[in-house]
């Protein structure tokens, strides 16, 4: 469970604080003693912008703002040192902390609570000493004089809804299958306040998506097809945004086997797409946000099973488009065109899909950032890479020249599911660009969805990227 965010009014002498200051701050106010005054006026001068006084009974964190050109990494800054802190919290055993805004800067009081939410997250579930292991922090409060409620329980919602997305990739495939992903997204749904339908094996080979079923054939587990929409009352816009997550519970490769060891042993999350997109639905129907979104994940797992499609088969797709195969590894493609064209039903204002598609991506530009690129107009793409930026998930525009299509036309179909040795990230783009008709934009997540270490706030394992990205894009366009 989420810690919980909240606001306060003021700090008790047995609670840690967090003192959001500048150098210019007078500690005398703060129940400090001459000797902790005499220490944080020493580490000020060695220019320490995280200082820590240890009380015994309480921690109390001074957080010095640095200066920076861009005020979206100094909010990154604070989210950081949160981190940092809630590591101290925890190894002290404290259950409560406030946020003390001395600086009337709320959206910075707010960034380092987000940043210690972050970090408290925990996958325990399969931990037989969880009891033991669990962090204390329970509840974080924020005092702040410009701090709008409203606001608070937004980043409560969105902290609980990352979290969700997070737990939902750590799942191992043995918990999360794909009808248990649908089961799972129907969950939210009742919770959150929006539809989800969810479309089974028969109708999913009733409407002939012959993508989804040809990755599926190699497994003893049906697929699924989720539909999840939010239509509230006064919704800002006429046509609606269009969500589509890669959900591919486990990727083997098929009878395109990925090598082992370290290629398939993190592979559990390669839905991570469908739990963006899934997460960001709870956080955006729970928020009452008012926006019409739909969301739309194929879900399977891809082996190399009996009956396992092959290289050089050659599959008809939903649209009526045909596909050479020649990787059954490029299985991520295979499903999301035929969510693409079926999101042409909805008429939608734009579309945005997420999906772990390609390791191109991953090593071009690694952790630190998402592969994007599509046919939307600039002023959305625009949008977009603000609200990379306002939640530290960058976007990366790669180029999506005409001349890319070539490297995928094939000899006896419309087109191959691979491209040559070159821009595979783009290529793959360029293979979903096929299947839309509409403004679109594709995100390529493989690089920060799953990590193999802790990078401050973005924990180890499971991240719940594009959860933030897409509710702060969402949010500012239904303002």
């Amino acid at each position: 469970m989420a810690v919980s965010i909240q606001k306060a009014s003021k700090a008790t002498s047995d609670t840690s604080i967090v003192l959001l200051a500048d150098k210019k701050t007078k500690w005398s106010a703060y129940q400090f003693t001459e000797k902790e005054v005499a220490y944080i006026t020493r580490k000020l001068k060695d220019d320490e912008k995280l200082i820590t006084v240890n009380q015994f009974d309480r921690l109390v964190c001074i957080v010095i703002p640095k200066d920076k050109k861009e005020r979206y990494a100094q909010l990154e800054d604070m989210r950081m040192a949160g981190s940092k802190i809630c590591a101290a919290l925890n190894s002290h055993k404290q259950k409560q902390v406030i946020v003390e805004d001395v600086l009337n800067d709320s959206d910075a009081a707010m960034a380092i609570a987000e940043g210690i939410a972050l970090s408290n997250y925990q996958f325990l579930k399969y931990r037989s000493d969880a009891a033991k292991e669990k962090n204390t922090i329970e509840t974080i409060a924020v005092n702040s004089k410009k701090l709008d409620k409203k606001e608070l329980d937004q980043l409560s919602i969105l902290i609980e809804a990352t979290c969700k997305a997070r737990t939902l990739v750590n799942e191992p495939q043995s918990y999360l299958s794909a009808p248990k992903l649908a089961e799972e997204i129907q969950k939210m749904g009742e919770e959150a306040g929006f539809h989800v339908e969810v479309l089974t094996k028969a109708k999913i080979e009733a409407l002939k998506m012959g993508g989804l079923l040809a990755v599926n054939k190699g497994s003893q587990t049906p697929p699924t097809f989720t539909i999840m929409e939010y239509k509230p009352k006064g919704a800002k816009n006429k046509k609606p945004l269009v969500l589509v997550g890669k959900g591919v519970v486990y990727d083997t490769g098929g009878l395109s086997l990925k090598p082992t060891p370290n290629s398939m042993d993190t592979m559990k999350c390669d839905m991570a797409g469908a739990a963006a997109v899934a997460c960001a639905m709870y956080a955006v129907a729970k928020a009452k946000l008012k926006y019409h979104v739909v969301a739309l994940v194929p879900a399977t797992d891809n082996r190399p099973g009996e009956n396992a499609y092959t290289p050089g088969d050659v599959i008809e797709m939903y649209s009526g488009k045909t596909v050479e195969v020649l990787n059954t590894d490029a299985e991520g493609r295979m499903l999301l065109a035929d969510a693409l064209a079926y999101a042409k039903k909805y008429k939608p204002e734009l579309v945005l899909d997420f999906a772990t598609l390609t390791g191109a991506a991953a090593a071009a530009i690694g952790q630190y950032g998402i592969v994007c690129m599509g046919t939307a107009e600039e002023k959305t793409k625009n949008q977009l890479k603000k609200s990379g930026n306002n939640v530290y998930e960058r976007l990366v525009e790669f180029p999506f020249w005409d001349e890319y299509k070539n490297l995928i036309k094939s000899d006896i179909a419309d087109m191959k599911n691979i491209g040559g040795p070159v821009a595979g990230a783009i290529t793959a783009g360029k293979f979903l660009e096929y299947y839309t008709d509409y403004d679109w934009m594709h995100f390529d997540i493989a690089g920060p969805a799953f990590t193999s270490s802790n990078d401050g706030y973005r924990v180890k394992n499971g991240t719940g990227v594009g959860v933030r990205l897409l509710f702060d894009f969402i949010l500012n366009s239904a303002k």
